[in-house]
């Protein structure tokens, strides 16, 4: 089965919700009417990231969230599409920095999913868990084009978690992300460079696509690095975005190349028939 992704990345305006579903919903449809079955936006696309204190006044209920867009496709999208974004997420004023994946038709938008971030990063210039709490479960979910796994940012530099929602069947592992820039190395930046190598060695090892929707733009005096990205289940790059600039790509997603890839490198069969022994190994490890 193929089918095509839009990756999306932007810039939004910092606390200004309503801004920035008005640019989340217009993106979305320029996706649709380009015929793609999935749209992906970045980490806190409704916000900005770095809200901190601020996190309160510009979280949303994941309906709610739904609703809002809901509001802004009627009447304009041509076709069905799936949405995935990040957003700071109320749930009866519990605080999360959390991902929705939507389908958004042309009688209704829906939540199918909302996932938690489970690692959050508080170091160097991070301190998301003074401002929102951890998640705690694993989000793979069967859509309408193949069975999905949803991790943000932080989640894919902690290799347990990828492999985990490989094990669970994820064909396709969707990534927002919203990484400032760190480290300057000649034409490249060492963060976006690490994306690069996790996210190829992620989809080598499970044989998986690996879509991943960085920020872009400036906060605070902190630049997010855009250069969006996607590879097949061989490691191969099946497309870049520019660094530091909005953009949206297209890429083709092919689910017949999982089974040809887990065929040839059978790693994730040897790790599922290996489990049992590895709960065990787990259950007596302690830090």
């Amino acid at each position: 089965m193929a089918f095509q992704i839009a990756v999306g990345q932007f810039a939004p305006e910092k606390a200004e919700v309503e801004t920035n579903l008005d640019q989340i919903a217009a993106i979305t449809l320029q996706a649709a009417g380009e015929g793609a079955k999935l749209a992906v936006l970045p980490e806190a696309s409704t916000s900005g990231y770095f809200l901190e204190g601020g996190v309160l006044e510009s979280s949303l209920g994941a309906d709610d969230l739904a609703s809002r867009l809901e509001r802004r496709f009627q009447g304009k999208l041509p076709d069905t599409i799936d949405l995935v974004l990040g957003f700071y997420e109320n749930d009866r004023g519990n605080l999360y920095n959390s991902a929705a994946h939507l389908t958004c038709r042309v009688d209704g938008t829906r939540v199918n999913a909302v996932y938690r971030k489970f690692f959050l990063p508080t170091y160097g210039v991070f301190d998301e868990e003074r401002f929102v709490s951890r998640g705690r479960e694993l989000c793979v979910f069967d859509s309408s084009v193949g069975r999905m796994g949803l991790l943000i940012c932080e989640d894919v530099w902690h290799g347990i978690l990828p492999t985990l929602c490989a094990v669970r069947g994820a064909q396709v592992l969707l990534v927002p992300s919203a990484s400032p820039a760190r480290g300057f190395q000649a034409e490249d930046i060492d963060n976006h460079d690490r994306y690069r190598r996790l996210l190829r060695a992620i989809s080598e090892e499970h044989g998986v696509f690996c879509v991943n929707s960085q920020l872009c733009g400036f906060e605070g005096g902190k630049g997010f690095t855009g250069g969006s990205m996607a590879f097949d289940p061989l490691g191969k790059s099946i497309g870049e975005s520019p660094l530091g600039e909005p953009s949206m790509m297209i890429v083709e997603i092919d689910l017949d190349l999982v089974g040809i890839a887990r065929s040839q490198s059978p790693l994730l069969n040897d790790l599922q028939s290996a489990w049992g022994d590895i709960r065990r190994l787990v259950g007596e490890s302690e830090f």
